[in-house]
């Protein structure tokens, strides 16, 4: 089972490593700020049935 996967932060560029939930669901979305820059991303997550995590992240904006 993957316990953290990273995503590439929309507006900065940082790779930041986030904790993988499986409980939650396989199909995730939610609100992220950076840790770095501070800004809103919206991290999607999907999980295959072996338990790997896929995420990546898009830019709050983009989605209001």
């Amino acid at each position: 089972m993957q316990d953290e996967a990273s995503y590439i932060c929309d507006a900065c560029g940082e790779d930041i490593v986030i904790p993988i939930d499986i409980s939650a669901g396989e199909r995730q979305r939610y609100v992220e700020d950076c840790p770095v820059c501070c800004r809103a991303n919206v991290i999607h997550v999907e999980i295959n049935d072996d338990a790997v995590a896929t995420v990546w992240a898009e830019s709050e904006q983009d989605h209001e």
